[in-house]
This record gives structure tokens, sequence and C-alpha cells, in this order.
């Protein structure tokens, strides 16, 4: 996954890469170069007393090391470059995939995991990329290197290489072997903290409220202390690669200075050449070092790459139609024929024959106790979840066969829990409309009732919204969510239990103002209570998802049980009649 992954993002970088590499391959020939340079100072210059000699190759020496240093300075620019595009590129595929996805794909990973997936495991495959662009490349060309030009210098102590890079190999790869299910494990780990903070964060008033605090720390350092654990286990490993590097390192140096003593003292080899070979060991060892660090990262950015790769390979289970429709022959309908939803390996279907049609000017309502499918109901329409059986119709067309973007500009949702972006009043209005007035602003604002708390915001349109709507109340944050609506206009209205927190009074003013809005448009209400509805043109109750019962107020009021049932549990008989 993890070379997919650098080979689809990557590509753009094709000769950025190429740059990387030319500017290290001649950055590590200088770095090369240089030890025997020394050497000939040695046994030329130094020995023989030259010091014309000794000048001039001190000054090839100040050349090579400049080119050297100018070389790794654009090989890091270049590399830089090349991983920082590749890390922005990837995060913006996630964020467009992400976005293709529906419901059932977002609850399935999980928004904990997929915020992880988007930061920190990007992060770490972009680092990797960033490190092979300055290290990776460099390593092996100076262990090549290092090994030709030591074998030149003196092929007689050739076997301590023979010796040393095996076992350095060896001791790598156990311990990387052992580190991959570690770093696995932690991503894991690293999901359920962040899962756990959000929720508690988000819920910290439910926790206040019911004295959990105690019991929300212990699951907070259960989830924690575990991550540690796993972290824990996993540095052990890194932090046992490098002694164990060095120590090779440094047995072998003891073994160049002995066996190169000897040499030197029986006149097989000069003391430059001792200096090189000891040199090109050290740069050889770095080489592997280097590797090392490289492999320390590897196994964590392997699996942070499958993990962002399962996303990015994940299809929607609502896939855009390969021949999208746009032109609409109907306005504002709305229609079901024998409609049925089952989930992925549900034993029966959510909903289950539902056919209804609803034309511009009228209103139809779905009522039925918790649990009895009515918000999804209202989310097949705009493809959050895609019918199973039947057909779905908007404006004539089956959704399916729809171009998302003109689906969605046709439609008005707002959700049962209703969600403002952090920005301002403005700023979340413009999500309707882009290019509403204030006017046409302030006018939706009047619809939803919600003009005079926005008024009394020192700012007016340009109040500052939280995250969420947090600091506002929940039925404010429903009324600017209805506003939001209507100031797109759309053709048709789904309101999916949207007047839940609203009073009586508040929620009677809001749908007599929306009636002129809504005269032309086609309504959908999902909701609890029977005030909200029972003008509607036609109710629809809902049990087990299935429509049992059909009719206006009255009608039902006559003739379905269960609707009576709902009925006598909000409203005396005097005000159902």
């Amino acid at each position: 996954m993890l070379v997919r992954l650098a080979r689809t993002y990557l590509a753009p970088y094709k000769q950025l890469l190429v740059f990387v590499v030319l500017l290290q391959f001649v950055g590590t020939l200088g770095a090369l170069y240089l030890p025997k340079l020394n050497a000939d100072i040695i046994d030329k210059g130094v020995v023989t007393g030259d010091t014309g000699y000794i000048i001039r190759t001190g000054g090839v020496m100040l050349a090579v090391a400049f080119v050297q240093v100018l070389c790794s300075v654009g090989a890091v620019w270049f590399g830089a470059r090349s991983a920082m595009g590749f890390g922005r590129d990837v995060r913006a595929a996630i964020f467009h995939r992400v976005g293709s996805f529906s419901q059932r794909e977002v609850q399935d990973f999980g928004a904990p995991s997929l915020i992880t997936r988007e930061t920190n495991d990007v992060q770490q495959v972009q680092m990797l990329v960033l490190m092979s662009c300055t290290l990776m490349v460099m390593a092996p060309i100076m262990m090549v290197g290092g090994i030709f030009m030591a074998m030149h210098v003196d092929l007689g102590l050739s076997w301590l290489i023979l010796v040393t890079v095996p076992v350095l190999a060896g001791a790598m790869a156990l311990l990387i072997t052992r580190m991959v299910p570690s770093f696995r494990l932690m991503q894991t780990r690293i999901d359920e903290v962040n899962r756990l903070l959000r929720e508690q964060i988000t819920g910290v008033r439910v926790v206040r409220a019911f004295v959990r605090e105690e019991r929300e720390t212990e699951r907070f350092a259960a989830a924690n202390g575990e991550l540690t654990d796993v972290a824990t286990r996993a540095g052990r490993y890194l932090a046992a690669m490098f002694p164990v590097v060095m120590l090779v390192a440094n047995v072998a140096s003891v073994g160049v200075l002995w066996f190169g003593g000897h040499r030197v003292d029986a006149g097989e080899m000069q003391v430059g050449a001792l200096t090189a070979y000891l040199a090109y060991l050290m740069q050889i060892v770095m080489a592997v070092m280097m590797g090392t660090f490289m492999m320390m990262m590897l196994p964590r950015a392997t699996v942070c790459a499958d993990r962002v790769m399962e996303v990015l390979d994940t299809e929607t289970s609502v896939p855009r139609p390969t021949e999208p429709v746009t032109d609409l022959p109907l306005r504002g309908t709305l229609e079901l024929d024998g409609v049925e939803l089952t989930y992925p390996g549900a034993d029966a279907p959510v909903l289950r024959d539902i056919t209804f049609r609803a034309e511009p000017g009228q209103t139809v309502a779905v009522i039925g106790s918790t649990g009895a499918g009515k918000s999804t109901l209202v989310n097949l329409v705009p493809r959050l979840f895609d019918v199973t059986a039947g057909e779905l119709r908007v404006d004539g067309v089956d959704v399916r066969r729809l171009a998302p973007e003109r689906l969605w500009s046709v439609i008005g949702l707002i959700p049962q829990r209703a969600y403002l972006f952090s920005g301002t009043v403005r700023s979340n209005l413009m999500h309707g409309r882009p290019d509403a007035t204030d006017e046409e602003m302030w006018a939706a604002l009047e619809i939803a009732q919600a003009a005079d708390f926005v008024r009394e915001m020192p700012e007016g349109l340009d109040a500052p919204i939280a995250q969420g709507g947090t600091n506002v109340s929940g039925g404010q944050r429903q009324r600017l969510a209805i506003a939001r609506a209507v100031v797109k206009r759309p053709e048709i209205y789904l309101f999916d239990d949207s007047f839940s927190a609203l009073d009586l009074a508040t929620d009677a003013r809001l749908r007599a103002a929306l009636k002129p809005v809504t005269r032309e448009a086609t309504v959908l209400i999902v909701a609890q209570r029977v005030s909200t509805i029972r003008d509607a043109d036609v109710i629809l109750v809902l049990e087990d998802g299935v429509v049992v019962d059909r009719g206006t107020h009255q009608e039902l009021l006559a003739g379905s049980a269960t609707y009576q049932e709902i009925v006598a549990s909000q409203l005396s008989a005097e005000e159902a009649a």
C-alpha cells in the first residue's frame, strides 16, 4: 500500500525527485572523494614534507566540500517541496473521498478515525517521503561507494566489511520485525483516545449532570494507558537500534585499527590509507545508520499508508450516475414507489413498501414511535442512503440517475440535529445561498422566528457562531438552521424533527410564517409532536418501517388506532378535536 500510495501521489513531482537523486549522487560522490584526498595529503604531503602539495590538495578538498554543501542544500529543498506537496495532495484526496461517502461509510470508519487518518497518518507518510529524499537516496549510494572505495584503498581488510554489514543488517531486521505489530496497534490506540476525547468534550454537560467525571476519567486513563504501553514497547525497540549500530561500528573501528596497524607495521599499508579506510568504514556505518533511521520510520508509515489507502479505496454506496440527468421534467414533486431499505448484514429491512406522492403546495407529515424509521425515510431523499428496492423520484427522475448537485439544488434539508458551522450568522446563512443579500437573510430570519435574538447580538448578522453552534441555545440553533434552508428557497423542504426544541407558541408562529413561503414548494415533515403536523395535507403513520395508516388529522383520529394512541399521549380529547 505504501508503494502504491507513493507511486500515485508522487507522480506529479517526478522532475523534482530526479533533481534530488542527481544532487544527492553528486554530493555523496564528493563525500566519498574527501577521505582519498585526505589520505593523499598524509602520504604524499605530510610524510614527504611537501607543503605545496598539502596546500593544493587542501584547496581541492575545500572546493569539493563546497560543492557537496550546495548539493545537499539543493537536495533538501527539492525533497521538501516534493514531500509537502505529496502530503497536501493526499490530504485533499482523503477530504474529497470522505465528502463523497454516504452516511453508511462515515459510520463504518467513525469520525475520530477519519480525522486521525487525515492528519496523523498522512503526516507519518509525508515524513517518510521527506526523509527518503534526504537520507534514503544518499544511504545506498554512500554504502556502495564506501565499500568500493574501501576495497580500492586496501583489499586485505575487506573481510571486516563483509562481517560488519550483514551483522548490522540482521540486527536491524530483527528489531524492525518486532516493531511493526506495535506500530499497527499504536494507530488503533490513537483512534480510541481521539474517540474518547471527542466524546467527552462533546458530552461534557451530560457527564457533569450525572456526576460521571470519575468514571470518564477512568475510561480515558485506561485508553491512554493502553496507548502508552504500546508506544513504550515500540520505543524500547527504537531505543535499542542506535546502541546496536554504535556497538557494531565501534567494534569494527577497533578491528580496522588493530589489523590495519599490523599491516602498516609490515609495510603492506600506508598510514594515510589506514586513515582513509577507517573513514570509509565510518561512512558505510553511517549509511547503515541512515538506513536504520529510515527503517525506524518505515513500519509506522507502512501501517499509516494502509489506513490511508483503506479510505481512498473505499467506494461510496451512493455512487454518481454514469450518465447523470440534469434536466427535470417536473418541478417540486417527490414520489416514493415501493421503497425498501435494508442495511448490509441486517436480517430485516428498516423500511418496507413505502409509497406516496407529494406535489408542490402539499405538506406530507410522517409520525411514529422512536425507531420507526422516520429520519431514515427523510435521509433517502438527498441520497444519504440509497434505496435497496423500489424507486424514489424527485421531479420525475429517480434520484440514482440525477446529478448529485442537481438533486441537492432542489432540496432544503433541516436535519434532526441542527448543525452550525464556525463563523458568523451571515456565513451560516450563506451556506443556503452564497449570493443572498442582507434583506433576504433578515427575511429568512423573520420567517424562522430568529430575527429577534439575532438583532439582540451586538454584531447582528456578523455575530460569531462557534463550531456546532454551541454558543447559542438548542432552539436558536434550530431556528438558524431553518433560516438557512429558507434562504435557499428550495423546491422541496425536508424537516427532520426540526421543531422539537421550540416551545409551542414559537412552533405555531414559525409554521404560520412558513406557509406563504412554501405555498409553491413540497414539504415533508418528520415530527414527534402532533401539534406540529396536525395541519398537514397527508399524515403517514410509520410503525416498524411500514406505513400502517395515512390520511388527514381528522381521518386518522377517526380510523387509526396507532395515531389515536399518539394523540392521546400528547393532547386532551378537546385539544385533539
